[in-house]
């Protein structure tokens, strides 16, 4: 980082779901550890639970209204096309009242109008995209950009060379500090299940299936965290109990590290933010791609770990229960190899992410 501590006024812009939230959040946290004078505020979706996430942290931040275009239907799509002159509108007067030096979008339909608007008046600005399907408004934005950083190599080609910069994707700060903390050697294998802020319903059904009926041949010990997401709790808690199994379930975990932290093995959705904080962690993991997700994109963040030797991908439309056991119980009765995995995550981990964004920032200015 630079050594004469610059007061850089950054402007954060993005959210909708968690994976859009904290890698922008540990860069906004990054650049006020290196340049503690400086200036960050957050524009976001008006999403209750953005505003929880937002409010724990040191800095402003502020909504507008905005309407996603993908995947919807054509009254969705009318819905969105006219919000949008308000949105760019909001946009301009927060640009204009706190003075940015830079904008720095992370995804969301709620980054289009603001770095649209930054570009109107000159402002720099730069995207970061963590899957490795670029979303529909990053694509839209990466001509108007200065820099594009991006998580994993752009393979497919999708954005200009030279905008370019590989970041890797930002972790939590509570996260990097426990990442070379291994689990306590117990001798019960804790699986930990992670379902997203999406689309978890699925995959519940599918682990507890799998766990509660399938697995006669494990031959350790073995206890469950789950993080079920808000709708399932009661019957994922059900079924464990009845089958007189251990867990502990929540719809959400708040302290994180300390769950990832007695993790043996995680089963988990794709997203990117996930993955990142895996291999930073260097967790084996069985990988369930959100069969919904936009493009496919948790698919192929998937495959970008699984081609290494750290994940194994389990379609959940192609996947039986039974099928989810075998792939369970060879990696519980197989500490070699659950390690090994282990290691292969954590090559492909870039624990410095969130200071490469913000140097490149920094070179703006």
């Amino acid at each position: 980082m630079k050594e004469n501590k610059p007061i850089i006024r950054l402007l954060l812009t993005g959210g909708g779901t968690g994976g859009h939230l904290f890698p922008a959040l540990a860069a906004a946290r990054k650049l006020l550890e290196e340049c503690p004078e400086s200036k960050v505020m957050f524009v976001g979706t008006k999403r209750k639970m953005d505003k929880k996430t937002l409010d724990k942290y040191p800095f402003a931040s502020r909504s507008i209204h905005g309407c996603g275009l993908k995947g919807k239907s054509l009254p969705g799509i009318i819905k969105a096309l006219l919000v949008l002159p308000a949105s760019f509108l909001e946009s301009l007067v927060i640009l204009l009242r706190f003075k940015p030096d830079m904008v720095l979008g992370v995804g969301g339909y709620v980054t289009a109008p603001v770095v649209a608007a930054a570009r109107m008046l000159a402002i720099p600005a730069l995207i970061h995209e963590q899957n490795s399907v670029p979303g529909l408004a990053n694509r839209k934005l990466a001509f108007l950009v200065n820099k594009i950083c991006v998580s994993m190599p752009d393979d497919a080609g999708v954005f200009p060379k030279n905008k370019l910069v590989l970041t890797g994707n930002p972790v939590r700060k509570e996260i990097l500090e426990i990442a070379d903390k291994k689990p306590s050697a117990s001798g019960q294998i804790t699986i930990l299940v992670l379902g997203g802020s999406q689309g978890a319903h699925g995959l519940n059904l599918l682990v507890c299936e799998a766990v509660t009926e399938h697995f006669s041949s494990c031959r350790c010990p073995f206890r469950m965290i789950h993080q079920t997401g808000q709708n399932d709790v009661d019957m994922v808690r059900k079924k464990y109990d009845e089958a007189g199994i251990q867990a502990e379930t929540a719809p959400f975990f708040q302290d994180m590290a300390g769950v990832y932290e007695q993790a043996d093995l995680v089963v988990s959705r794709a997203g990117a933010t996930t993955l990142a904080e895996l291999s930073v962690l260097g967790k084996p993991a069985v990988l369930i791609p959100y069969p919904a997700a936009a493009d496919n994109h948790q698919l192929r963040n998937a495959e970008y770990y699984a081609r290494v030797g750290g994940a194994v991908i389990m379609e959940e439309k192609k996947t039986s229960p039974a099928e989810l056991a075998d792939a369970l119980v060879n990696l519980i009765n197989n500490p070699d190899e659950r390690a090994g995995m282990g290691m292969k995550m954590k090559e492909l981990s870039r624990p410095e992410a969130a200071e490469n964004i913000i140097r490149t920032c920094l070179s703006l200015v």
